[in-house]
């Protein structure tokens, strides 16, 4: 942990990524938390230097976000609407055991106390095979297979991959329209072949997921969106996994 001095005093989280290749800085727009990342090799006065040079563009950053309020997630309950593979949904009390999709409903069983737990149960589940069957797919295409799937509600990534195969995403995918998911997926599994951002590995991406471009503009738009729905009580590092 990095201290920027002055009015506030600034916490800056380090993070070390075998991935990177440069130093970079990134502002949690949920909780204003500052990161900088660095690859392997990079020392702390390495880090000191950048921070202080880039000082003006955080205080800035974190000033507007103050001036707009905090993110507030908002609790679920019934009657509200709720993104389900990029359709609103009216979430609504079921009269049969579960959750289902039934029309323009999400029909959760239940008072509206358990609402959050048995709908996020309902998302993640959904999130996994969808994700499951897509990667599956494009790992079959790369010629390359993943070691494991795991789902988590993670604030800084969409979703990882690490030099054993491992791949990880946000089950919040669910809530974003199936391109944007899909997309994601093949931006993962491409990781297999290539461990970096190379242009190969972006050629790779465009392989799998033609004209991938307008779904990570999407994300890059409307990614925040999917976290305003606060599922209380969940676990945020819980996952769900798919060992093969």
């Amino acid at each position: 942990m990095l201290t920027l001095f002055g009015t506030p005093n600034i916490e800056v989280k380090l993070r070390t990524s075998v991935r990177a290749k440069r130093l970079s800085l990134r502002v949690s727009q949920l909780d204003g938390r500052v990161t900088l990342t660095m690859p392997n090799g990079a020392t702390e006065r390495q880090a000191d230097l950048f921070l202080a040079e880039h000082e003006g563009w955080i205080r800035i950053t974190l000033s507007k976000m103050q001036k707009n309020g905090p993110f507030k997630p908002q609790g679920l309950d019934f009657g509200m609407q709720l993104p389900f593979e990029g359709t609103l949904y009216t979430l609504t009390q079921g009269a049969e055991r579960g959750v289902r999709v039934l029309g323009q409903d999400i029909l959760v069983s239940g008072l509206g106390a358990q609402l959050p737990r048995r709908l996020a149960a309902f998302l993640r589940a959904r999130a996994r095979d969808r994700l499951a069957a897509v990667c599956d797919n494009f790992a079959a295409r790369l010629g390359k297979p993943y070691t494991s799937l795991s789902l988590r509600d993670t604030r800084s990534r969409w979703g990882s991959c690490t030099s054993r195969g491992r791949l990880m995403f946000s089950w919040r995918l669910i809530m974003a329209p199936k391109p944007v998911l899909d997309y994601v997926a093949a931006h993962e599994v491409a990781h297999l072949a290539h461990m970096n951002h190379s242009s190969r590995f972006w050629a790779e991406v465009g392989r799998l997921y033609p004209n991938y471009q307008i779904q990570r503009d999407w994300l890059k738009s409307n990614g925040q969106s999917l976290h305003r729905y606060s599922f209380a009580g969940q676990d945020s590092d819980s996952a769900l996994s798919r060992e093969r």
